[in-house]
């Protein structure tokens, strides 16, 4: 049987690095060396790119705290354009061998903000995740949130300054649109980076200066009480969606250390607690806030449920953590897909999306 060669690139410049060099290590470790060969290309924080050995491509890969990617001699660069062997040694100019389809597992900046996947589709490589426009759209919350309540989703209620009006932000008429507590977020980042939960001016003051290091443009948002559910969706033109699962900080708010490196920093309640009439709610809000937000392959959809009912969808994340305690591959667990045939089933919905893309007119 021929083998698919799969070739996983993963690290980056981004706050989220270490989170994908954990998905990286589980991801490899689930996948079916029968049916693939695997090629690692890791990105090291200076944004240069090496090719990996898969017995030694990972320093303390088993403390997420130290973690960190060993970078080998042999750097590569892609050829956009190049229907063959898109990626070549830098130091030789040979060509590294044909990669049947890329599983990008870059989270953050340049990795799910539809910078990767526009070299990807330049470079004319099947790849797992939604593409360019689901991408930007989905990691820019101001801009997701906008396209979610045309759709008639729920959202927070929330305000967005880029750096250029910095000096429009005002602390009083934030507090009299939202109410307090409130949350300051950096509009393009993941994984809790650069949020902050504020109650008083000098905490604004100072969660205002925090979110702009990660981004130019924040997000101020009201606080929503309420569960925090997530679900998992999966597809092309057909998505569905999984079991719910609900997060349970033990924490003031689901922070990045909760999500990726602390186990006890929340408890994962999977599945969620609750009625079979919410529970098909949500999984058809899910599906629906997907589709709106142009999502293809695989996102994981964030909501708040309120005590008197009320769903709202907090994020669409498009490239999700598949760490040990990821919720995504853990909501398909228990919806009856095991890891390693998740792996597959993102695969084949790439070459499956590649081929329409293929069969499309590029000529008048």
């Amino acid at each position: 049987m021929t083998k698919t060669k799969v070739g996983i690139i993963f690290g980056g410049k981004s706050a989220e690095h270490e989170v994908s060099l954990q998905s990286a290590k589980n991801i490899v470790e689930a996948m079916d060396r029968h049916k693939y060969d695997i090629v690692l290309i890791g990105i090291d924080k200076e944004g240069k790119w090496h090719v990996n050995d898969p017995s030694s491509y990972l320093i303390n890969a088993d403390d997420p705290k130290q973690i960190k990617l060993n970078r080998s001699n042999e750097n590569v660069a892609i050829v956009p354009g190049a229907t063959r062997n898109q990626f070549i040694h830098q130091s030789t100019y040979d060509q590294l061998d044909q990669l049947d389809v890329v599983f990008p597992i870059v989270h953050g900046t340049l990795g799910e903000d539809g910078s990767l996947q526009g070299m990807l589709r330049l470079a004319n490589l099947p790849f797992v995740g939604p593409s360019v426009i689901g991408s930007s759209v989905c990691m820019d919350k101001d801009v997701a949130k906008r396209l979610l309540k045309e759709a008639g989703i729920n959202v927070a209620k929330g305000l967005s300054f880029t750096r250029a009006k910095k000096h429009k932000i005002d602390y009083a008429e934030a507090v009299e649109y939202l109410g307090t507590p409130m949350f300051i977020k950096p509009a393009n980042q993941g994984s809790s980076v650069g949020v902050s939960k504020v109650s008083t001016k000098g905490e604004f003051d100072k969660a205002i200066e925090d979110a702009f290091l990660y981004d130019r443009k924040l997000i101020i948002e009201e606080n929503l009480n309420g569960r925090e559910i997530e679900c998992s969706v999966l597809g092309n033109d057909e998505p569905k969606a999984s079991k719910l699962g609900e997060i349970l900080p033990q924490t003031d708010f689901y922070s990045y250390e909760s999500k990726y490196i602390d186990e006890k920093g929340a408890e994962l309640a999977i599945p969620a607690d609750l009625s079979d009439e919410d529970t098909k709610r949500m999984q058809r809000v899910a599906v629906e806030a997907f589709e709106a937000l142009q999502c293809e392959g695989m996102a994981r959809v964030d909501f708040f449920l309120t005590e008197d009912g009320e769903i709202y969808v907090n994020e669409v994340n498009t490239l999700p953590g598949f760490t040990k305690i990821s919720m995504y591959p853990k909501l398909w667990e228990i919806s009856g897909l095991p890891y390693k045939d998740l792996i597959n089933r993102l695969i084949e919905l790439a070459l499956e999306r590649y081929q329409q893309e293929r069969n499309l007119k590029s000529t008048v």
